[in-house]
């Protein structure tokens, strides 16, 4: 095989195994959750100017004297136990949230990505330590290890949270990409760029990473959803974010309570959070049946 022959099969290769991603956009499933997931991003980037449509919109003004009281003008979906507008708390609160599940996907997926690919372009001994690694952490239950270590720490705060999310929620994305680049790293297209004497840090970052991505694109997109949920559920029992922060999982707790008498305060955080949660669900699955080769 000749260089020019080499340098036309490579690019050709990549470019073969990247229309799919192409392809996932094109699909109507696609664009659905895309629109509702690009308002909820605008709304946690600028949640004063959403909830400056009605009302003052500030989450922390407050009226005892409308404690729990029903929607009323300038505040659509009423008040909550201490007389704040419900509306600008739920706005509001999907900035933690989204910050949350945006910042512990990337660090996940950022020690997924080191680990799995070492581990795949290496092998050997180096392989086996980081495949016993990673069964450690994925011996601890998520939810059960994350409870452990945020009982143990001080503040619990945005960074913190995502922190100890990430801690245990990378391990199955560096299995995903260990597997995915051990399948590629003999491909004919690797085996050519050997040939043309590329470094190894220049065929893993331009060849094989490109190839082996899309797999852990679509896990991603599934755990942006997982993690919304699992920050909800530790908040929610008390063990996530803590006050003055402004989530979902704190008025989906505050509301518990007050469910009979006020029902408004629950099921404006839990539409919020159950759309959202959805939507990334089936942008992820829109994306695994575009990229899944047994589909194709």
């Amino acid at each position: 095989m000749t260089t020019s022959a080499i340098g036309a099969t490579v690019p050709q290769a990549v470019v073969t195994r990247r229309r799919p991603l192409r392809s996932a956009v094109r699909r109507p499933g696609f664009w659905l959750p895309a629109g509702v997931l690009t308002v909820v991003l605008l709304v946690a980037l600028f949640p004063g100017f959403f909830a400056g449509l009605f009302g003052h919109g500030d989450p922390r003004v407050c009226d005892l004297g409308k404690s729990g009281a029903p929607a009323a003008a300038g505040h659509p979906f009423g008040f909550d136990l201490q007389g704040c507008d419900v509306y600008a708390n739920v706005l509001y609160g999907t900035r933690s949230s989204i910050a949350v599940a945006v910042l512990t996907t990337v660090l996940a997926g950022a020690v997924a990505v080191v680990v799995g690919t070492v581990a795949g372009m290496v092998g050997g001994w180096v392989d086996a330590v980081l495949a016993r690694l990673t069964d450690v952490f994925l011996g601890f239950p998520f939810l059960l290890g994350a409870v452990v270590v945020l009982n143990s720490v001080g503040e619990r705060s945005v960074l913190t949270v995502s922190l100890v999310l990430a801690l245990f929620g990378w391990p199955t994305m560096a299995r995903l990409v260990r597997s995915s680049v051990r399948s590629v790293r003999n491909a004919e297209f690797v085996l050519a760029a050997r040939t043309m004497g590329l470094s190894t840090w220049r065929i893993t970052t331009r060849y094989v990473l490109p190839a082996s991505i899309s797999p852990l694109l679509v896990l991603a997109t599934i755990t942006v959803g997982g993690v919304i949920v699992s920050e909800s559920s530790l908040t929610y029992l008390g063990i996530g974010l803590e006050s003055p922060a402004i989530s979902w999982g704190l008025q989906l707790s505050a509301a518990t309570s007050q469910f009979l008498r006020a029902p408004h305060m629950l099921v404006a955080p839990a539409v919020f959070l159950a759309v959202t949660v959805l939507s990334v669900i089936a942008l992820g699955d829109t994306l695994r049946a575009a990229l899944d080769p047994r589909r194709r």
